[in-house]
This record gives structure tokens, C-alpha cells and sequence, in this order.
């Protein structure tokens, strides 16, 4: 049998690096250099605003798009289980008739062929689909030649009869148990997708320390930094369980290195399936609404001109992102 495997790759959008540079105020009066500030300030916000929501669209596609192929593999799964049970089936009908049994042969190799396909094209939603209704077939004509047997009277037709009366029902009830299962598998990929915090509204930028860090003030000149700054809300979720959560925020500087304290296990933490180093953390008490963190990082060599990659990471789930340019 012939198949066409079609796979949708989704290639999620890149957010367009946006750091604009202070332009030079021109020499008029002071009137006028402090409206085109204003100006200026109020387009940067919006710019910001809008990059802000592309992002987020982008990140809850790509969470629908992890849930599907979840599910994709979880149906896979239960598909392939139907088969195995399927080519076992075929394995008890015997018969005298050559042309009948050897049809009943055609039939394994053909679900034997089926279960390389469905392991090779787990990812692929409509081959699955196919998949599932041609199982489906095969079960009915499964039944067919049960009865062609039945009818040939090659076997006990009153255990016979009884056998599969008994089967069919073993299967119906696996079929329920099976759908059970894969509905509470899907609710609860659902529940937990839904329950992972999400941060908005980041902006981090350099300051530079007053009166003893007691006043800030930023700035752009990375010989002036002392400390990043990186302001973001945790949004509201009821689905989220309350109490305490640890926030890390993680900065990779411009020469590709992580930024932290020390590169030991005290400073590091694990995410995405692996471990690296933090350079802030603070422990944040959840109520299952809106929370604004404020979280700073230092580096005691100084910082160096170029781009900062910011990311903010909540129970191994990255939250949030941004970048910062010092010059």
C-alpha cells in the first residue's frame, strides 16, 4: 500500500531587533528640543508596544502548535496499540480454504506494514488519521471473514460464535477505555499548558547608581552602567497554583557568556532540559493575579559595549525575553 506523508513545519517568526539610537538634539531653542524628545520617547513606547504583542502572538502559537504535536503522538500511539491487537486477531481465524487463508495472510503483512508507518510518520497528523480509519477497515472486514468462516462451518461455529461475541465486546470496551484515556490525557496537557505563568511588558535598561544606590538613573554608555535593570507584570492565571515562585533572570553579554555571580552551583538553575547560570533571582509570592517584578544584575568587571540577551525563566518555562544595547 502506497503513502503519502504530508508534515507542516512551522517556522516561528523572528521579532526584529529594535534598538533605536538617541539622535543628536538639534541646536534650537529649548522649547523645541524637549517637545521632539517627547515625540520621540512616545514613538519608542508604541514601538516597543507593538513588538511586545507580535511576541506574545508568537509564543502562544508556538504552545498550541507543542500541545498538537502532543496530541499528534498521544493518537499515534493508540492507533498503533489497535494495530498490534488487530494483526493478533487475524492470527486466531484459520481456515481450510487456501484462497481464504491466504487473504488472511495478505492482511497481517499489510497491518505489519501499517505499524512501520505509523511509528515513521508519528509526527504527521492526517497520516495518523489515515491511519486510524484504515485500521478501522481492516476491523470490518476482519468481521466479514469471521463470518465467511462461521458460514463454511470450518470451525466450531457455537465457540466460534461465542468468541467473537466475547472479543467484540473486549474490544468495545478497550475502544471506551482507550478514548477515556486519551481525553484525559489531552485535559490534562490542556490544564498544564494553561497554567504556566507568562510575563508582559519587559524593558530592561543600564543605570547608573546615586547617593550611595539610593537614587538610579539610566543611561546607554556602558562604562556608566552599574547594574541592569529589568522591569516586566507576571500576568494573572487562575489556573496557576498559588504561593511562592522563583524568577531567574539570565543575561548572555555581547562576547556570548552568561552573566553571574559566580560560575558554580549555587548561581545556577535548570531550564529547557538543561542547566545554566543566573545572574538575579527573587522569589515572587503568587495569588493568581498581576505582579510587577523589578530585577537587577551587576558585574563586577564592568560592563562592555554591544547587545545583551535578557531572559526571564519561571519554573523552567522561559517567561519572558528582551535585548539591551549599551554603547
Amino acid at each position: 500500500m502506497e503513502t503519502k506523508s504530508t508534515s507542516t513545519e512551522v517556522k516561528p517568526e523572528i521579532k526584529p531587533d529594535v534598538n533605536p539610537v538617541k539622535p543628536e538634539a538639534p541646536k534650537e531653542k529649548k522649547s523645541n528640543r524637549k517637545t521632539g524628545l517627547l515625540i520621540f520617547a512616545f514613538l519608542s513606547l508604541a514601538g516597543n508596544g507593538v513588538l511586545g504583542w507580535l511576541y506574545w502572538q508568537e509564543k502562544n502559537r508556538a504552545d498550541t502548535v507543542k500541545v498538537e504535536k502532543e496530541t499528534v503522538v498521544v493518537e499515534r500511539d493508540n492507533v498503533k496499540a489497535d494495530l498490534v491487537q488487530l494483526q493478533e486477531d487475524y492470527g486466531t481465524l484459520q481456515t481450510s480454504d487456501k484462497k481464504i487463508q491466504g487473504e488472511l495472510e495478505d492482511k497481517k503483512s499489510q497491518i505489519a506494514q501499517l505499524i512501520v508507518e505509523a511509528d515513521k510518520h508519528k509526527n504527521d497528523a492526517y497520516y495518523i488519521s489515515k491511519l486510524k480509519k484504515e485500521t478501522e477497515t481492516l476491523r470490518k472486514i476482519m468481521q466479514g471473514y469471521v463470518r465467511t468462516i462461521d458460514s463454511l462451518g470450518v470451525a466450531n461455529k457455537t465457540l466460534l460464535t461465542e468468541n467473537v461475541k466475547v472479543h467484540s465486546q473486549f474490544l468495545s470496551e478497550r475502544e471506551k477505555a482507550t478514548q477515556l484515556n486519551k481525553e484525559k490525557t489531552e485535559l490534562q496537557d490542556v490544564i498544564n499548558t494553561g497554567a504556566i505563568l507568562k510575563a508582559s511588558g519587559i524593558k530592561a535598561m543600564g543605570v547608573k547608581e546615586k547617593s550611595g544606590g539610593k537614587k538610579e538613573s539610566e543611561t546607554t554608555k556602558a562604562r556608566k552602567v552599574d547594574k541592569i535593570k529589568t522591569t516586566f507584570t507576571i500576568g494573572e492565571n487562575s489556573l496557576a497554583k498559588k504561593g511562592n515562585r522563583e524568577v531567574y533572570m539570565r543575561i548572555l553579554t555581547p562576547d556570548g557568556k552568561e552573566l553571574a555571580r559566580a560560575l558554580d552551583d549555587a548561581n545556577s538553575f535548570s531550564f529547557r532540559g538543561v542547566r545554566g547560570f543566573f545572574c538575579s533571582r527573587q522569589s515572587v509570592n503568587y495569588d493568581n493575579k498581576e505582579v510587577p517584578v523589578a530585577m537587577y544584575a551587576e558585574n563586577k568587571a564592568g560592563f562592555i559595549a554591544g547587545k545583551y540577551m535578557i531572559e526571564i525563566y519561571c519554573e523552567q518555562n522561559l517567561i519572558a525575553q528582551t535585548t539591551l544595547t549599551l554603547e
